[in-house]
């Protein structure tokens, strides 16, 4: 074929690589495993990108009766960790040959506008975080092979679940500061109404009832710098012994905390440590760099889309919670004096 000429074929492909065209569409269709052998199927892959050959997935989806598209449903993208699950998502997707389309609900939790006349004619299945999952009922996706981000496993409207061992790192960071010797704590939690957000707070307060002498409060802010300066600061305003660690359930609210602190004439870690949830970029701008739990979103969004093939192939998913990693910085420290 003269390079250039006219679009490559799967029998230019064939032939370069010195096989069948079946074996190039099993190849090139991921359905080559236990057919031909691995060096086969590396030379057929590397004769495809030589030649700059792509299938014509138009005419094989009509084929298939399948379009070959996951629908991402995720919050408004307002930090860069929902990006970072759709990178994992996305690059599983493509080894498989599917696209993932992302869907944020435009309000960031609630219900949302269907993006498709007919989700179930336009997709074959439906990647879907807990805090979005109102948006499920407009996009129909509950009717379609379906795994949940975040969700509880008991009560999951998906054929599986996906999630970060959150309540392990909540114990993390209760531990980091009991060990230091806090004893008196304020919960800024997300006002949110999503399972992951329960489990931060179930799971804080559950350790901090073990250990005698402590006491916990709460406050609710919206995922917000501005929600949570106003509830940080009505919080540590309070009167009666001011709390000497706030565990914050993202890195947003933390940087919220931050700002009501020092407007407070306080300082952190000296008179009040906090800690955040997430590890964005975040953490390591603000001054002193945040203590946080470190989320991997791309493994999360990986592990999503290998579990909705699973479930579309039929399969069971892979088991367990996904690890997560306290990074310890300088906003936190033993209390100061009472």
């Amino acid at each position: 074929m003269a390079r250039g000429s006219t679009r490559p074929t799967s029998r230019d492909v064939a032939q370069a690589a010195g096989v069948s065209q079946a074996a190039v569409s099993l190849v090139l269709g991921d359905k080559w495993r236990g057919r031909v052998s691995k060096t086969t199927a590396q030379r057929v892959r590397e004769a495809a990108r030589d030649l700059g050959y792509r299938p014509n997935l138009a005419a094989r989806n009509l084929r298939l009766g399948r379009t070959r598209t996951v629908l991402l449903v995720v919050p408004a993208l307002t930090t860069e960790f929902f990006a970072g699950v759709y990178t994992g998502a996305a690059r599983v997707a493509a080894e498989h040959g599917f696209g993932v389309v992302l869907y944020p609900s435009p309000e960031g939790v609630g219900p949302a506008r269907d993006p498709f006349a007919s989700a179930q004619a336009a997709l074959d299945g439906v990647i879907a975080s807990s805090m979005a999952a109102d948006a499920l009922t407009a996009i129909r996706g509950d009717q379609l092979p379906l795994v949940m981000l975040d969700s509880d496993p008991a009560g999951s409207l998906g054929a599986a679940t996906v999630n970060l061992d959150i309540a392990d790192g909540v114990r993390q960071i209760a531990e980091h500061l009991l060990s230091l010797g806090h004893r008196r704590f304020l919960h800024l939690a997300a006002d949110v109404p999503s399972w992951t957000f329960e489990v931060r707070a179930r799971e804080l307060a559950s350790r901090l009832r073990e250990v005698p002498g402590t006491s916990i409060r709460t406050a609710r802010a919206p995922i917000s710098i501005e929600g949570a300066v106003t509830a940080t600061e009505s919080a540590l305003s309070l009167p009666g012994p001011r709390p000497t660690a706030l565990v914050c359930d993202d890195d947003k609210l933390a940087a919220g905390a931050y700002k009501a602190i020092r407007r407070l004439g306080l300082r952190v870690p000296d008179d009040v440590s906090v800690t955040g949830l997430d590890d964005l970029a975040l953490a390591t701008a603000i001054d002193p760099e945040l203590t946080t739990v470190r989320l991997d979103a791309e493994l999360f969004g990986e592990r999503g889309m290998r579990a909705l093939l699973a479930v579309m192939e039929g399969r069971p998913p892979e088991a367990g919670d996904i690890p997560v990693t306290l990074v310890v910085r300088g906003s936190t420290a033993p209390p100061g004096l009472p």
